[in-house]
């Protein structure tokens, strides 16, 4: 399967030009967001007590439900709105807080993997997803000069793994998440910060932050998806020693495709690694890595920097390059969680994605991780009436902290091999990739075993959570 490089520890980020979701790219009205009186001992938000309950017994799609369970959501990435699906479609009244002035996401793509794909099948948005899959013929691996290491067919991928892998935009995906959501449950321009993080017999709560205003929630279960940088990881485990710097930088733009056709690709480099993947739109997305110091910058700008590094290598690279805006290009150091946390929980409070265990993006499984933490919480979560915290939670940590451990550690032994820069062995590393492929498809894909062919709880086929070597 191809190892594309779709995630790069940027949950945070975001852009204003892409997304195409105006209903929520307003947030909701502003009279939702301000505190309404003086009396804190009563504090609203949009009609809502500090219980976390409506005052009417109606939620605000209109269907009355009587003791629903209110979850609060911390940051719209792609792994907080998937929960928040989840946990809607679950009976939850759900309300996602994010700090960026829209959902606007960044520009770039996102590879979802099947595992990924059967997730969101949970949640009723797989097919929408695999028909937007633009990968059906050939690719593989490159030299620099362009000669093949590795030639592989996404038919025998799709068959070995139950199903394609779906490369998209990540606006797309943005769309689709949140058009599965009511009106009104993603309120933009809102910092969030847990201020408690509650126990069995308390709620936890949440101060939000929006117009100058601050609004106090109560929640019976809050998922902090506040990606790599997290604050939330930072209160709950103030001892850990958080997210370490890779030693990589990424670059990735989004551009028309070239004149002259290609092969989906990955080319290896010393020191330096580029990708180009179609998307179903007809346009391009490509991703760069090299080694580099954190927090260097090009002393120009980031298109000069691609040149220098990539510009002299195999179709399409060079025509990729000269169509790239310097403006567009979006880089990013890459840290990784090579330090598990010990849980991923605590109280009624629940880590997900690049929060609990952000990884190098060498096997493309960042966000395909998120989405899978999203539909495991809400199973364990279960519905109206059923939820204890800590035991819901330490199952969510149980079915997660080991499987996500051994993929962050996987995909950072796969990142050294690609980043090797030494001649002699990036020229044994080309010998043995060759090798392997000659021996071949499946020894490559093998690679993939236990990741890709993931199954959500409620499948009784689902492997073991840690079988990943």
């Amino acid at each position: 399967m191809e190892q594309h490089r779709a995630d790069a520890n940027d949950s945070d980020a975001r852009r204003t030009d892409t997304d195409r979701t105006d209903a929520h790219r307003t947030g909701t009205d502003r009279t939702d967001t301000r505190r309404t009186g003086t009396d804190r001992t009563d504090t609203r938000h949009g009609g809502i007590d500090r219980t976390g309950t409506d005052r009417t017994g109606t939620d605000r799609t209109g269907t009355h439900r009587t003791n629903t369970r209110r979850a609060v959501v911390v940051g719209a990435g792609i792994g907080g709105l998937t929960a928040a699906v989840a946990l809607h479609r679950r009976g939850w009244r759900v309300t996602v807080l994010e700090r960026s002035a829209d959902l606007a996401p960044v520009g770039a793509g996102i590879a979802l993997a099947p595992n990924a794909q059967r997730a969101l099948d949970v949640v009723g948005l797989g097919d929408r997803v695999r028909a937007l899959s633009a990968w059906q013929g050939d690719g593989g691996m490159r030299t620099p000069a362009g000669r093949w290491l590795v030639r592989t067919d996404a038919a025998a991928a799709a068959a070995r793994f139950g199903g394609p892998l779906v490369l998209l935009h990540r606006a797309t995906l943005v769309e689709i998440l949140t058009s599965a959501l009511p009106d009104g449950t993603v309120r933009t321009g809102t910092a969030a910060t847990v201020a408690d993080p509650g126990d069995d017999r308390r709620p936890a709560r949440v101060t939000a932050v929006a117009q100058g205003a601050e609004t106090e929630w109560e929640a019976d279960l809050v998922l902090a998806a506040d990606g790599i940088h997290s604050a939330t990881r930072r209160a709950l485990f103030p001892d850990h020693s958080g997210p370490r710097y890779s030693g990589r930088t990424t670059w990735r733009v989004v551009v028309p495709a070239p004149g002259r056709p290609f092969a989906p690709h990955e080319t290896w480099g010393a020191g330096r690694l580029w990708g180009t993947q179609p998307l179903k739109d007809g346009r391009v997305y490509a991703y760069a890595m090299a080694t580099a110091p954190e927090g260097a910058r090009a002393p120009d700008d980031e298109k000069a920097e691609l040149l220098r590094l990539f510009g002299d290598w195999h179709h399409p690279v060079p025509e990729i390059l000269a169509a790239v805006d310097p403006d567009r290009v979006l880089r990013h150091d890459v840290h990784h969680l090579i330090t598990p946390l010990p849980a991923y929980h605590r109280g009624r409070v629940a880590l997900l994605g690049d929060a609990a265990h952000a990884m190098m993006p060498s096997l493309g499984q960042g966000g395909n991780q998120a989405v899978e933490d999203a539909v495991v919480l809400a199973h364990h979560a279960g519905a109206d009436g059923g939820f204890t915290p800590s035991r819901a939670l330490a199952a969510y940590t149980a079915d997660r902290l080991p499987r996500t451990t051994a993929i962050v550690r996987k995909a950072a032994r796969t990142g050294a091999l690609t980043m090797l820069s030494a001649p002699p062995a990036v020229a044994l590393r080309s010998v043995l990739v060759g090798a392997a492929s000659r021996l071949g498809p499946g020894l490559l894909l093998k690679g993939f075993d236990g990741i890709a062919d993931w199954r959500p709880p409620a499948d009784p086929g689902r492997p073991d959570p840690s079988r990943v070597s």
